[in-house]
């Protein structure tokens, strides 16, 4: 099987940060012996005439001979009803290739033939995350996965209730300040999430570790405005940038606050005989198991902590912000909301057993992470050659799967599929795909999901379901809507609404 010319065509929808791609032009060739440069560009032309021999019969735009042509990727107009609902790009010397049909999708996704591990990590993103489980592959990410498992286990995830709603009421006290006034929600938000991963999963407060997440912040912040750009491999051991040697710092910085949080667990030990059961607690657990298959390491304990202190509020709060933002548009589902909200608590806090019975609520949140999911691709190596579907795919390509080409694909979602209808959910997300579970993927699909889904839906209700109870909210005029892609997707200039008591 070989595969042919117009079998493979463009197609891909995806969020509006096309202002990106003037970043990719600013590029600059870090500096080094012309002899050096000119070996990397040799080695750069003959990976790109390999590539595309092995490739050429795939159809794809024309190309930058370096930065390659991400540019229509970034752009929201929607490429699979030009020409096709798949496409063949290039980042820099790196072949990409976009795939927006769900059966693909979701055999890319479980990868039953382990055909198609994670893409490696590397640059600023190895010093964001490290080698967490968002970033390892193979037996380390197993063992790490297994851990996180129990850490979010759903008899765990129900005594996380009390800790999120004392992290809310504080927030809500805050908003005191705030009645009949604007309010930016999406900073407000990050103090929350970030409290309630503060105390869930480290047993600390958001005052202990605003350092570690304001560092954190900055490292997002990098990662983002280099990511666009083009490097060629290997330069930057000769020189470093203003970036490079930032994040160095802010490298060093969280990992020494890191062991901070880690070394004050070991003192519990002394004092209690255990270490705890919360997330920190099976880390430090497994860091001092005598069992060598089971032992994980100091640097592991590091890069776990900093993927879920990133995991545990990003999502979260680009799910509370653009939930807020829906909501203060579309009043007649506040109201909705608000109505189920009293009739399960009145007036009285949330409860696990009223927040697993939420279905308008349910069916809200389902249908924002629709619209506006955190993480707009998913990303995996072809290992070796594989067949997928009529193609034949050579080694060492890199299989992107656009997560809003499907979540806004009006052939499965129908001609309102842009809009915000929570009522699509009505009947479980399951109906809703036509028991396709590769069309919706706010969390991922397969072995690789999100581990802290639920953590995340419960944290969200809770919140939402506070709020409602004492407040209306409205869009503020001031309101400028610009999604924006950060690590996840974030609102560039905050979400401002009126907020009215009741």
């Amino acid at each position: 099987m070989k595969l042919v010319s117009g079998d493979l065509d463009i197609g891909i929808l995806v969020l509006d940060i096309a202002s990106e791609y003037g970043k990719v032009r600013a590029w600059v060739v870090e500096g080094c012996g012309v002899m050096t440069v000119a070996v990397v560009l040799l080695r750069w032309q003959w990976m790109l005439y390999f590539v595309r021999n092995m490739v050429e019969s795939i159809s794809h735009s024309t190309r930058d001979e370096f930065t390659g042509n991400q540019r229509p990727f970034l752009q929201t107009h929607p490429w699979k009803y030009e020409r096709g609902r798949n496409v063949l790009m290039w980042y820099g010397p790196q072949a990409l290739l976009v795939i927006t049909e769900s059966e693909y999708a979701k055999e890319v996704l479980n990868d039953k033939e382990k055909s198609y591990p994670k893409t490696d990590t590397n640059g600023f993103l190895k010093k964001l995350l490290g080698d967490g489980l968002a970033t390892s592959k193979g037996e380390k990410w197993a063992k790490q996965r297994k851990l996180a498992n129990h850490a979010f286990y759903a008899e765990s995830l129900k005594n996380m209730v009390p800790a999120m709603i004392e992290s809310v009421e504080m927030m809500l006290e805050r908003w005191k300040h705030h009645e009949g006034k604007e309010i930016e929600v999406f900073e407000e938000f990050k103090v929350l999430t970030s409290e309630v991963i503060s105390r869930t999963a480290f047993g600390s407060s958001y005052l202990e570790g605003k350092g570690i997440f304001e560092m954190l912040t900055k490292m997002v912040t990098i990662f983002s405005r280099n990511f666009f750009k083009i490097r060629l491999p290997g330069l930057s051991l000769f020189w470093k940038s203003s970036d490079d040697k930032e994040s160095d710092k802010l490298e060093q910085g969280i990992r020494d606050s890191v062991i901070g949080i880690i070394r004050k667990r070991e003192k519990v030990l002394t004092e209690q005989g255990n270490f705890g059961t919360d997330l920190l607690g099976l880390l430090m657990e497994a860091y001092n198991d005598p069992d060598d298959t089971n032992r994980i390491t100091l640097e592991d304990v590091v890069d776990e902590c900093k993927t879920f202190y990133i995991a545990g509020h990003e999502t979260t709060t680009n799910l509370l912000s653009w939930a807020t933002l829906l909501l203060a548009i579309d009043t007649e589902w506040q109201d909705k909301l608000r109505k189920e909200v009293f009739e399960l608590f009145g007036e009285q806090k949330p409860n696990a057993e009223g927040i697993a019975r939420m279905k308008r609520m349910t069916m809200v949140i389902n249908e924002t992470l629709r619209l506006y999911p955190s993480v707009i691709n998913f990303l995996r190596k072809v290992e070796r050659e594989s067949i997928l579907g009529r193609f034949v795919l050579p080694a060492n390509i890199t299989v992107t799967i656009p997560t809003l080409s499907l979540h806004l694909d009006p052939h499965i979602w129908g001609e309102d599929a842009h809009l915000f209808n929570p009522e699509r959910f009505s009947g479980g997300v399951a109906k809703a795909t036509n028991n396709n579970p590769a069309v919706y993927l706010p969390f991922g699909l397969g072995p690789r999901n999100c581990v802290g889904m639920n953590f995340a839906i419960n944290e969200a209700k809770i919140a939402l379901s506070m709020i409602l109870q004492r407040y209306a909210f409205t869009l503020s005029p001031t309101y400028i809507h610009s999604p924006t892609m950060r690590l996840t997707v974030c609102p560039e200039h905050g979400i401002q609404v009126m907020l009215h008591p009741l």
